[in-house]
């Protein structure tokens, strides 16, 4: 079974930077997609961002693009998630989703605050 542990997250100030990481174990992620979501206190989970598993075709939502980056290092058996321009609404736990067929996977999730 695979597991999904995220890290990278903290706190920044408008404008600056992170990047999480998701890292898999008890198998490779290279067969999926990976998909990137976070949740604000009070509001529902939305997701920010997916990584094609063959071709590496990304998809952002509106509000992050042109601002994260999601990539995926086989090597590493990770997905990242560099995070740039950060304003006060990116504030969230990001979690990391594996979702293929039966398969439904989530990591523990990483705290985001952006704050000045």
């Amino acid at each position: 079974q695979v597991q999904l542990v995220e890290s990278g997250g903290g706190s920044a100030q408008p404008g600056g930077s992170l990047r999480l990481s998701c890292a898999g174990s008890g198998g490779t992620l290279d067969p999926y997609a990976i998909g990137w979501f976070r949740q604000a206190p009070g509001k529902e989970r939305e997701a920010v961002s997916c990584v094609s598993n063959a071709d590496g075709g990304t998809h952002y939502a509106d509000s992050v693009k042109g601002r994260f980056t999601i990539s995926r290092d086989s090597a590493m058996n990770s997905v990242y998630l560099q995070m740039n321009s950060l304003k006060p609404e990116d504030t969230a736990v990001y979690y990391c989703n594996l979702k293929s067929g039966p398969y439904d996977y989530w990591g523990q999730g990483t705290q985001v605050t952006v704050s000045s």
